[in-house]
């Protein structure tokens, strides 16, 4: 047996093969998506996965305004955000960030679940949060998948 054969093979910018897929939110729990949707965007589900790459789909989410949450978690649940300055701790509820747009919400629970360097913030690029069915990507010909079927 020839051990030389059997190599590790490294992903990077030229050989990753990005995909676009639309995921859809209608009656899933956010954080349950969320995280997988963070899998996708990172490249996790993927044979060829190199943590410094990002390799990663592109992500569409629909009917991200129709995502459940249990419980009292609309209103006692708190998100943070700094702005700077001295005393400029802000908090929002999930109901706020969704009052704002679904796509905040989205966006700071799945930035949450990603790295937090630089890699990340591009990766989080690669994210699109509609609130309704309709989406600006139909020419890059998403595939739908079912987000149950992941684990």
């Amino acid at each position: 047996m020839d051990t030389l054969s059997f190599k590790t093979v490294s992903a990077n910018k030229a050989t990753v093969t990005k995909e676009w897929v639309i995921v859809d939110a209608e009656g899933q729990s956010l954080g349950r998506i969320c995280a997988k949707v963070a899998k996708l965007l990172r490249g996790k589900y993927k044979p060829n996965f190199t943590p410094h790459v990002d390799c990663g789909d592109n992500v569409i989410v629909i009917n991200a305004d129709k995502v459940v949450l249990t419980g009292k978690k609309w209103d006692d649940r708190v998100y943070l955000k700094f702005t700077g300055y001295p005393g400029g701790q802000r908090q929002f509820s999930p109901r706020q960030l969704q009052a704002k747009g679904s796509d905040r919400l989205f966006r700071k629970v799945v930035k949450g679940m990603l790295p937090k360097n630089r890699l990340g913030d591009k990766i989080l690029n690669n994210l699109y949060v509609y609130e309704g069915t309709e989406h600006k990507q139909e020419a890059q010909k998403p595939r739908l998948i079912d987000i149950n079927t992941l684990k």
